[in-house]
């Protein structure tokens, strides 16, 4: 089967504007979460995922909404891949994404911690963090939870306009 650069840019375009299942207001490429999608030999759409962290129960959504958007659009040789090597992480939501967790009362993620080569440094003290109220911009906020509804997330309060909102915490 012969394919275009039109047909790939297509498909790539169509996983690009997949929602997120656990935070609909960002696409899998906002939340940087697909890699790549390219057209084998063989006609088959490769749209390639990482998970935002291991065991993600929203990975399967994921695989799901590409597969089923490509199919609708015309794709029928579809395989969704799923890469962990280099590991997802919260630096890689783009700015849109960023934009769009905030106008819907999300507090974006801090800049991830480096990891440098080799074994990651424990840490026993309490982590110092600085989260800006989506709302108000206030940095006078504190942490109630260090988990909300899904497991990337953690609850936080303005102590300026005294609103909760959720936090995605960095990766």
């Amino acid at each position: 089967m012969v394919t275009t650069l039109a047909d790939t840019r297509r498909a790539q375009h169509i996983a690009e504007r997949v929602p997120d299942p656990e935070l609909p207001m960002l696409t899998l490429a906002d939340l940087g979460v697909l890699r790549a999608v390219t057209i084998a030999a063989d006609g088959t759409v490769v749209a390639s995922l990482t998970p935002t962290y291991s065991g993600c129960p929203a990975m399967a959504e994921m695989r799901a909404g590409v597969a089923a958007r490509l199919r609708e659009a015309g794709f029928d040789r579809v395989a969704i891949r799923t890469v962990l090597d280099p590991p997802w992480t919260s630096d890689w939501i783009t700015a849109t994404g960023r934009r769009k967790l905030a106008e819907h009362g999300i507090a974006p993620p801090l800049a991830a911690p480096m990891r440098p080569g080799g074994p990651v440094p424990l840490n026993l003290s309490p982590t110092r963090r600085t989260v800006a109220c989506p709302r108000c911009a206030s940095v006078d906020t504190e942490e109630t939870s260090r988990f909300a509804a899904t497991s990337c997330k953690a609850l936080w309060r303005c102590l300026t306009c005294r609103e909760p909102f959720e936090y995605v915490k960095e990766i």
